[in-house]
This record gives structure tokens, sequence and C-alpha cells, in this order.
């Protein structure tokens, strides 16, 4: 198992970081890896809810189905995702209040298929690509929701 983790402070309210985080169609706005939406549930994030990436990471494309199994609005959101060859990934977002903005504190552990050999392939192939993307992505995230901030 891998074990991602990463913080940022973001100048805006919980409620408009997640009104962000939790819209499947904002993906492509902060998320560096993602490439496309496959499927993505009607309504609100809930219990439940379901939606259908693709990712790119070192060249390959793959597909990754996700399920929200913790959501508590403006605090936080827990998906549980599977991917290509039974591998698990589980992502959460927490949302702080703090010094007038939101701390976003992301955490994320994956699974590889076939067990300790899995491990080791993907330690082999993906390094430290996963801190890098993890911080980007947040960077990401905070400079898009500074633009909504200007232009509100």
């Amino acid at each position: 198992m891998s074990l991602v983790t990463a913080s940022i402070h973001i100048p805006a309210s919980p409620a408009d970081v997640w009104e962000t985080v939790m819209d499947p169609a904002s993906l492509e706005k902060w998320v560096t890896i993602h490439r496309k939406l496959l499927h993505a549930d009607a309504g609100p994030a809930r219990v439940g809810y379901r939606m259908d990436q693709q990712i790119h990471m070192r060249g390959v494309s793959l597909e990754v189905h996700w399920k929200l199994v913790d959501c508590r609005p403006c605090e936080l959101a827990v998906w549980e995702g599977r991917g290509p060859a039974r591998s698990h990934a589980r992502s959460e977002y927490a949302l702080k209040a703090d010094d007038g903005g939101t701390r976003f504190d992301y955490r994320n552990e994956f699974r590889p298929p076939l067990g300790p050999v899995g491990a080791i392939v993907s330690r082999a192939l993906v390094g430290g690509m996963p801190e890098r993307e993890a911080r980007r992505t947040l960077d990401r995230l905070r400079a898009h929701m500074e633009r909504i901030n200007k232009q509100n």
C-alpha cells in the first residue's frame, strides 16, 4: 500500500471549496491526472454517489470507478475507488475553516493488484510521482479558487 498526504491553505470558504471539489465537472480544472469524466450520478454529493473517471499516469490512461462512502458537506468526503486489475484506492478530502479561508487536507491510499509483488512493481514504476502530483493538484485547486474569488 502507498500513502500520500498533502495539505494547503485556500483563501476561500469551506463551502466554496466544497462546491468545487465535489463537482465532477470541475475535476479538469484542478486534478492534474484527470483526463475525462466518464459518468457521474445526478444530484448533490451523498453517501453512495458514484463517479467514473479516466486518469493518466506515466503515459497510461486508466479508468477508476469511485463511490462516496462518507460525506459530511463542507467537512469531509471519503471516496473508495476500483481501478484496473482489482487495484483499490481511498481518497479523503478534509476541509476546515482556517485563518479566513480553508485548510484542505488530502489523503490517498493506493493498494496495487498482486499483493506484495504488485507493491514492488508499483513503487518501481511510479516512484515519487504521487506526492508530486498531489502537491501540483492542490496548488491548482488553490489557483482555481483564487480565480473564482477575483471574478466575484
